[in-house]
C-alpha cells in the first residue's frame, strides 16, 4: 500500500509559509436557514480572525434579513419556501465570486434548496469545501454531476460517504465496521474514480484521500473531539490552508488537520 501514509507529526509545515502576511483573497461562507444560522456566523469570525482573507462573504437566505443586521460582507440570496436557499442563478453565480466557497450547512431538507445546492456546486470553477449536512443535501441530488467537480473537498463522516458512494452505484462498499485498511483501500478506488479530495474519520484516525492518496492523522494531533470535528471550525482550517495552497490539497488538507 505506497498509496497510504500515516503521519504521526506535520510533514507539511511549509506550507504555512505561503500564508501572505498582508491579506490576500477572499472567501464565501455558505449555509444556514431562518432557524439555524449560529455555526455560519461563527465560522465566518473564525476565518477573518485567523486568516489573512481580505473578503469573508457570508452568505445566507434572504429570510433571515430581519434576524440579521445588514452588514457589509453579508450576502442575502433568494430562499425557498422553507427559509433556506432556493433554487436560483444568483445561488449559482455566488459560487464563482470568491475565490474559495465553504459551505458549512444548517441547511433545510428540501428538494429546492438541493437542486440549487446541486448546480452551484457542479458549475462552480472554485474551490469548494461541503460539509455537514450540506453533503447529506447534495447526496439527494444528483451527486454523479458534482463529483466530477476537480476543485470539490468533502469533509463527512463515513456513514455520509457510505450513503454517497451508494447513490452513484460505486461497486465497493464502505462501513463504519470495515477495518482501517479496508477503508482506506475503498478511498483509494474512489479517488482514483472521482477527481475530489475526502477528508473523514475512522478508528480515531483522520483520513485525507485524493488522486489514489491517502494520509492518515490520528484524531489526538488535531486537538479535536470526535463530535467537536464537525463543529465547522476544522472545516474552516482546511478551507483557509487550501486558499493559499490550491495545487498541493491534499497536502495542505493534512497540514490543517494537525493542531
Amino acid at each position: 500500500m505506497d498509496f497510504f501514509e500515516k503521519l504521526d507529526k506535520n510533514p507539511y509545515e511549509d506550507l504555512k509559509w505561503n500564508i501572505p502576511e498582508r491579506k490576500q483573497g477572499s472567501m464565501n461562507v455558505i449555509g444556514g436557514c431562518s432557524g439555524n444560522f449560529r455555526t455560519e456566523v461563527k465560522v465566518a469570525e473564525y476565518m477573518a480572525a485567523n486568516y489573512p482573507v481580505q473578503d469573508v462573504w457570508l452568505v445566507l437566505p434572504d429570510a433571515l434579513k430581519g434576524k440579521l443586521p445588514v452588514l457589509p460582507n453579508f450576502k442575502f440570496l433568494p430562499s425557498s419556501e422553507s427559509g433556506s436557499f432556493n433554487e436560483s442563478q444568483e445561488l449559482v453565480d455566488v459560487f464563482n465570486v470568491a475565490d474559495f466557497n465553504l459551505v458549512i450547512g444548517d441547511l433545510s431538507r428540501n428538494s429546492v434548496t438541493g437542486r440549487g445546492l446541486s448546480s452551484a456546486v457542479k458549475s462552480s470553477e472554485k474551490m469548494t469545501l461541503i460539509t455537514r449536512d450540506s453533503v447529506d443535501l447534495l447526496v439527494e441530488n444528483q451527486p454523479d454531476r458534482w463529483l466530477m467537480n476537480e476543485n470539490l473537498i468533502i469533509f463527512a463522516s463515513v456513514a455520509q460517504l457510505q450513503k454517497l458512494l451508494r447513490a452513484v452505484y460505486y461497486p465497493k462498499m464502505l462501513l463504519m465496521s470495515q477495518s482501517l485498511v479496508q477503508v482506506v483501500e475503498v478511498l483509494h478506488k474512489f479517488t482514483l474514480s472521482y477527481p475530489v479530495c475526502v477528508v473523514t474519520l475512522h478508528n480515531e484516525q483522520i483520513l485525507v484521500a485524493g488522486n489514489g492518496l491517502i494520509k492518515a492523522v490520528p484524531l489526538a494531533k488535531s486537538g479535536y473531539s470526535p463530535l467537536m470535528l464537525w463543529s465547522g471550525e476544522m472545516a474552516a482550517k482546511i478551507a483557509g490552508m487550501n486558499l493559499y495552497n490550491p495545487s498541493r490539497v491534499v497536502d495542505a488538507t493534512a497540514c490543517a488537520v494537525f493542531q
